[in-house]
């Protein structure tokens, strides 16, 4: 058998925040909330600070604004955090190349190959947080375990400033008091599901009968199982393929479905931007509306030529108004303008041949 992966999770500590504080002392030791003010906006992140008031990112901005009437509002600046984030992934690349980006704030890293000579994944850890401490000024937690999912629970146990490690020994035991909703894609809903059958702890789902758990929850009863036992083989996929790029933008007030045009506009020349320098090809359009009421609707279109530029985007984009089939009184709330099925390009070249044969 192949001996254990040494995977770390890396978990930048309130990252937009964080940064915002780096960047302005007079923000240091304060609560701040990076969010737009107003009754639409949506908190991005929250200072430590912030969260001692309660406060999380996706809670509305005019809720953080009772819960702590001291934060200091901050609007968010995307493009100056993926700046960081960039030197971030410069200091993982220092000790591997199995880098898989989860997001601007998190990654998980494959150091079963000891390239960087430190000895041990637990080293490594250690190397890279003192590294982003000095050369960017800011803290990370890491998690180190033998798979992807430990690693996850790990990187969070300590946080912020912190560093877990889940040996492969003793992953169950470890693990097995924690809540279920502490499993990576256990939302809410499930997590209300798991505990209406008594799942209320990891070590509840370890100890359950499989047949029973499939019974009830499917395909995914027998991974909930797995993971319970400190099973994950997904390996670190590093430089994943672009699969999906969106934008969207909630209005100060609702508007009906003609007015629409100039934010999706915007939004097709930002989700155009989006794409990078990928070559691969994007297959399908969306459309995403909201309603006054919440109600969230999306539209798809799959072109025989696929867009080529922002106009073009914005004009397929445009055209699957005529398929939101709500009537003309609607009004909305957010929309947004998204690329999905991304294939190399010469993937998009013969089907758009076959189109033409």
């Amino acid at each position: 058998m192949s001996p254990p992966r040494k995977i770390i999770h890396v978990d930048m500590d309130a990252f937009y925040a964080s940064v915002e504080q780096r960047d302005d002392p007079s923000l240091r030791g304060r609560p701040v909330v990076v969010a737009w003010r107003g009754m639409r906006s949506v908190v991005c992140a929250a200072s430590y600070e912030a969260r001692r008031f309660g406060v999380r990112s996706a809670m509305p901005a005019v809720r953080a604004e009772r819960l702590c009437p001291e934060a200091v509002f901050v609007p968010p600046d995307f493009t100056r955090y993926r700046a960081v984030s960039r030197q971030v992934r410069e200091i993982f690349a220092r000790h591997t190349a199995l880098i898989e980006p989860l997001s601007l704030d998190e990654a998980y890293l494959d150091v079963t190959a000891d390239t960087s000579g430190l000895g041990s994944a637990t080293a490594t850890a250690e190397a890279i947080r003192a590294a982003i401490r000095a050369e960017l000024q800011l803290t990370a937690s890491a998690g180190v375990a033998p798979n992807k999912f430990l690693a996850k629970l790990a990187s969070d146990w300590r946080k912020p400033d912190g560093l877990f490690v889940i040996r492969p020994d003793s992953a169950a035991a470890v693990i097995a008091s924690q809540p279920v909703g502490r499993i990576p894609g256990v939302g809410q809903v499930m997590q209300r599901r798991l505990e209406t059958r008594g799942y209320h702890r990891i070590g509840d789902l370890a100890a359950a009968d499989v047949t029973e758990l499939v019974q009830h929850f499917g395909r995914y009863g027998r991974r909930l199982h797995e993971l319970a036992l400190g099973i994950d083989d997904h390996p670190v996929k590093p430089d994943r393929p672009v699969q999906s790029v969106s934008s969207e933008d909630t209005f100060a007030e609702d508007l009906p479905l003609e007015a629409l045009e100039p934010a999706i506009r915007a939004l097709a020349a930002k989700t155009w931007r989006g794409r990078g320098k990928t070559a691969r090809v994007p297959r399908t359009v969306v459309l995403k509306l909201k309603t006054a009421d919440f109600r969230i609707i999306s539209r798809h279109l799959t072109p025989e030529r696929p867009p080529d530029s922002a106009d073009a985007l914005a004009a397929y984009a445009l055209s699957l108004r005529l398929r939101v089939g709500l009537p003309s009184e609607t009004r909305y709330r957010l929309v947004g303008v998204g690329l999905t099925q991304f294939t190399d390009a010469d993937d998009a070249r013969v089907q758009a041949d076959l189109f033409l044969a």
